[in-house]
Order: C-alpha cells, then structure tokens, then sequence
C-alpha cells in the first residue's frame, strides 16, 4: 500500500445491510497507468482488484465502466488534426484493451467476470445485450462494460450512467484521485472547499467538471445518485455502499 492509499474500515458485512446493493463503478484509464501516465501499473491494478474483491465479498452486484486515457482519448487527438470519429472509436478500442487487462487482474484472483462491448467483437468479449448483463449480475458476476455507448462524440462517464441507468444500479460511484467533488481544484487551489453534498443543478451551474454535462443531465433526469470518492483509500466504495459517509454525494 502506497503512502496515499489510506484505510478504511471494509470488514465484510451481510448483503441486508448493504444501502446500494447494485452499483456500477466508473475508473478512469489514468488509474490504471498510476504514476506512469501511460500503460498499466499492475501493482496499482492490483490494489484496485482487492478492493473491488472486498466489495463483491460483501453481497454487492458490480458494474465497471473505464475510460482509455492510458491508452488513447480521442478528445486529445481530434484536436491535432485526426477526423474525430476515428479518433472516438480508438479511443473505444482503448477502453476494451483496458477491460481485458482489469480482466485478467481480477480473475487471477478467482472473481467471475464478463467483458461486455458496445462494439461487437466476440472473439476477444460478449456483445453488450442488457438482459444478459442483467443475468450476469444475478449470477454474482461482475461485468466491465467496454467501448463507450459505441458511438462518437460520447465520453465514458456518459458511458457509465447509461449502463447503470439500463442495469437499474443504485448508484453510480465514480473513483477519482481526490476525496470528492470541490469548489475549485484542490491540486491548484489550497483553498479549495469538499463538498460532503452537492445537488446536480449545482455541478452544471458550477461547471466542476465531476463528470461531463451530458452525465450529469443523464443522472439528473433519472434521479441516479452519484458518489465521487478517492480510489486511493482503502475500503474507500466498501464504505460508501455500506452508506458511511465518504466522498461527495450528488443527487
């Protein structure tokens, strides 16, 4: 465990009394790469698999979305003057190599888990159907949903609040560097504020940037509650589907 990941208590606990029993948990690619901005830190991704370990050990039906900043986004190469739509779609192939890697990481420790792609490629993941995600949660599997929402000029927050809108998820959590959602970036500005909650109204009229426009709208319009917390933290999405009080909660 690094300097920066702090415990949290995450003794296992009966699914009853667990406050979001289905979640759907959104990682950026950045995550994955840890100190190294680019490719993977399997140490990092190791971390990351324990706690995920520890949340389903506890009942919970999980969800992950991740994004493909590790890899490529295509918002960095539109910009350099790549036709947008192709630069999407290899940052969608980003994401599916991301998911098969995390795969991977979590099988080794003996947890059941489907890869689900927005673009069909069977040899490699099952086509996204959601009745069969949904069966997959049943089963206590948990499933990586890859390649965005399958098409151009969507991030993969959005991404992830529509999986978890369509899978009936109790919340979304995205896992972030930081502790929560503040008044300003708290890496720039020590004077920043963490928000304990915040109202969707209050992120888009603040522009906070927790996550884009278009995700928060989708978890406005569908009453999604959203925790944004600290990855880094051990026993950090343990705590927050039990209900303790952790991150910033958006609703």
């Amino acid at each position: 465990m690094t300097d920066d990941q702090h415990s949290i208590g995450s003794e296992a606990v009966p699914s009853g009394s667990l406050k979001y029993p289905r979640v759907l948990l959104k990682l950026s690619g950045e995550a994955l790469a840890g100190d190294r901005g680019l490719g993977f830190d399997f140490d990092r991704m190791g971390f990351f698999a324990e706690q995920i370990q520890g949340v389903v050990s506890m009942g919970v039906q999980l969800g992950l979305v991740i994004g493909g900043g590790n890899i490529v986004r295509g918002s960095q190469l539109a910009p350099l003057g790549m036709d947008r739509v192709s630069a999407d779609y290899m940052g969608m192939l980003g994401t599916v190599i991301n998911a098969l890697a995390l795969q991977d990481v979590l099988e080794k420790r003996g947890l059941d888990t489907r890869v689900m792609t927005a673009i069909r490629m069977e040899e490699l993941a099952e086509p996204y159907i959601r009745r069969r995600a949904m069966r997959h949660f049943e089963k206590g599997r948990i499933v990586i949903f890859a390649a965005g929402t399958g098409n151009p000029y969507f991030s993969t927050d959005t991404a992830a609040v529509l999986r978890a809108i369509q899978m009936k998820a109790d919340i979304i959590i995205k896992a972030t560097s930081v502790d929560g959602v503040y008044s300003a970036d708290p890496k720039k500005d020590s004077n920043a504020r963490l928000y304990e909650t915040i109202s969707y109204r209050d992120v888009m009229l603040g522009e906070l940037r927790v996550m884009d426009q278009t995700a928060i709208t989708l978890c406005k319009e569908n009453s999604l509650p959203l925790i944004v917390l600290n990855i880094n933290q051990t026993g950090a999405v343990a705590a927050a589907v039990r209900g303790e009080r952790i991150g910033t909660l958006v609703s």
